[in-house]
């Protein structure tokens, strides 16, 4: 008996999950991309781009498209996707799997400050330097426009727009990255501290290393907790057992 999967991706590891899925007999796979990546790369099974129109437009989709289960594998920030699947699930009935990679933890030698929010970082920029490394993506740098004494260094993986700090080098990148290359980094741009997301994964945790070995602070956002009731698996491995595909 054939099934439809629907997978919100974006990530590492929606693409190792879609390899996954269409390596199983009798199962097809569709990867639904928000579109904001320009060069998102190849995918296994069929791809949509953009949106659903909300939680309703999602429901639809999956009633259309006859879609056996959704897993939610979109980046841990992506709050309002991650409701809007875990609504549309409720509604039609359709089997629901979340799939985050783990959080970092901060080891012995970090000098972490979390917060709870980007506004949250913004405001504790002042008292610990002034050459930041904004390592948050190309969204919501509006949050910290208004720090104008501040010089920010932006990694993205896509140019970002207006508005956004007027002191600001911009640098398109997009990981793995390496614990030697982010020390370069951090050297060359004489960064005093890096702001980051929680974003977890091994692919962008060198600058992590590399600020500790340096003995600078990191501002860490804390993610946005997950809907009522919606509960998170942490690997391929895990949503394959849920699905009954393991």
């Amino acid at each position: 008996m054939s099934s439809h999967v629907l997978v919100l991706g974006g990530t590492a590891e929606a693409r190792a999950l879609a390899a996954a899925l269409a390596e199983r007999p009798g199962v097809r796979v569709t990867t639904s991309l928000a579109g904001r990546t320009a060069r998102p790369g190849a995918l296994d099974g069929d791809v949509r781009v953009g949106g659903f129109g909300g939680a309703g437009g999602l429901a639809g989709w999956l009633r259309e498209q006859d879609v056996d289960a959704l897993v939610d594998a979109t980046h841990p920030f992506a709050e309002s996707i991650t409701a809007n699947a875990a609504r549309a699930a409720a509604e039609t009935g359709v089997p629901a799997v979340v799939l985050r990679r783990p959080g970092w933890r901060p080891g012995p030698g970090d000098h972490w400050h979390p917060v709870p929010s980007l506004d949250a970082a913004a405001g504790l920029l002042p008292g610990l330097g002034r050459r930041v490394l904004l390592t948050t993506g190309r969204l919501g740098l509006a949050s910290f426009a208004h720090l104008t004494r501040l010089h920010f260094v932006v990694r993205s993986v896509d140019p970002p727009g207006p508005p956004m700090p007027p002191d600001t080098h911009v640098l398109l990148a997009r990981g793995p990255f390496t614990v030697p290359g982010e020390t370069a980094l951090l050297r060359e741009h004489r960064i005093d501290v890096l702001v980051t997301k929680d974003s977890g994964g091994a692919a962008t945790a060198a600058k992590l290393t590399a600020a500790r070995d340096l003995g600078l602070p990191v501002v860490v956002v804390r993610r946005p907790p997950l809907p009522d009731g919606v509960t998170a698996v942490p690997d391929v491995e895990g949503v394959l057992e849920r699905l009954g595909l393991g």
